[in-house]
C-alpha cells in the first residue's frame, strides 16, 4: 500500500487507469506527474520489500504508462546531443554525487542513489540503481528494474523491463550482488543479496538454477538465492526431433565469508575452481 500522503494520488491514477475518459482531467494529469516525480527523487519505488518479501506498487506502474500517454514527442537539446522522445532525461547528478560517463542516458523518472557510477549505459524510467552502485559500459537497467545498494552490473548486461502487467514484479538485483559482464536478467527474475552470476548467464522466469553442490540436484525458478555463486551451464532435454543441450544456470557454491562484498568476479568464481 502507498504512504497515507500518497493515497489520494494513487486512486486518482487507479481511477484514471480505468476509465479511459477521465486520463485527462487536470487532477489525474497532475497525479501523474507528481508520481513520476517522485520516481525520479526516490520518494516512491515501484517495488519495495517489506518484511523480507517484495511487493509492487502496480498504481506507480500505471502512472508510468499512463504518462506516455500524456507526453508529446519533441526535440530535446542535452548540448550536442539532440534527442527526439516523449520523455525529457533526468537531472541534477551533481547534487547527489553521481558520476554520469557521456554518453550514459537516464529517463527522467528513474532514480539513481548517491556516489553511483555510470559509465556509457542506459537507465529507463521507473527503474532504481542504488547507493554506491556501478552501471558499466553498455548495460541497459530496463523500465522498473530495482538495482540495490554496493552493486555491480558489468559490461554489457541487460536487465529486462517489466511494465506490463501492472502486478508482474520487475526485475530486482538485491543489495551487494556482482552481476557479470553480458548476463541477460528478465521477466521478474529476483537476484538476492550478495549473489555473484558470472559472465554470460542467462535468466528468465522459466530458467533452471540448478544447484549441483549436493548429493541430488536442487532446483530454482524466477530467483537466484543470497550469496549464491551461478556460471552458465547445459542439461540435456528430449525433444520430439531428438535430445538436445538446452540452457541452464549452474549454481556452484556460496560466497564465503572471508570474501568482501566489493570483490571482483574472478576471485569469487577462482573460490570454486572455476577458471577465469
Amino acid at each position: 500500500m502507498p504512504p497515507s500522503d500518497w493515497s489520494e494520488t494513487s486512486e486518482l491514477i487507479r481511477g484514471a487507469w480505468s476509465d479511459p475518459a477521465r486520463r485527462r482531467d487536470p487532477a489525474a494529469v497532475e497525479a501523474v506527474e507528481r508520481t513520476i516525480a517522485g520516481l525520479d527523487s526516490g520518494e516512491v519505488r515501484v517495488a519495495e520489500k517489506t518484511g523480507g518479501a517484495w511487493t509492487v506498487n502496480d498504481w506507480v506502474k500505471e502512472a508510468v504508462l499512463l504518462y506516455f500517454v500524456q507526453r508529446k514527442v519533441e526535440v530535446i537539446e542535452h548540448g550536442p546531443f539532440q534527442y527526439r522522445d516523449k520523455l525529457p532525461l533526468k537531472r541534477g547528478f551533481e547534487d547527489a554525487s553521481v558520476r554520469v560517463v557521456p554518453p550514459a542516458t537516464v529517463r527522467y523518472g528513474a532514480f539513481v542513489g548517491r556516489d553511483a557510477v555510470l559509465m556509457p549505459s542506459y537507465v529507463n524510467i521507473g527503474a532504481r540503481v542504488g547507493e554506491g552502485s556501478m552501471v558499466d559500459t553498455w548495460a541497459t537497467v530496463g523500465s522498473c528494474a530495482q538495482v540495490g545498494k554496493g552493486v555491480h552490473l558489468s559490461g554489457g548486461v541487460g536487465l529486462g523491463g517489466v511494465l506490463e502487467p501492472v502486478q508482474a514484479a520487475p526485475v530486482i538485483v538485491e543489495d551487494g550482488a556482482f552481476i557479470g559482464s553480458r548476463c541477460i536478467v528478465v521477466e521478474g527474475v529476483r537476484v538476492e543479496e550478495e549473489a555473484v552470476l558470472g559472465a554470460g548467464v542467462v535468466l528468465t522466469a522459466s530458467t533452471a538454477v540448478v544447484d549441483v553442490t549436493g548429493p541430488e540436484p536442487v532446483e530454482h525458478r524466477g530467483v537466484v538465492p543470497a550469496r549464491s555463486v551461478v556460471i552458465p551451464g547445459m542439461r540435456p532435454k528430449t525433444f520430439p526431433a531428438g535430445t538436445y543441450p538446452v540452457p541452464c544456470a549452474l549454481l556452484i557454491g556460496r560466497r564465503k565469508p572471508s570474501t568482501d562484498r566489493k570483490t571482483s568476479l574472478n576471485e569469487a568464481l577462482r573460490e570454486f575452481g572455476i577458471p577465469t
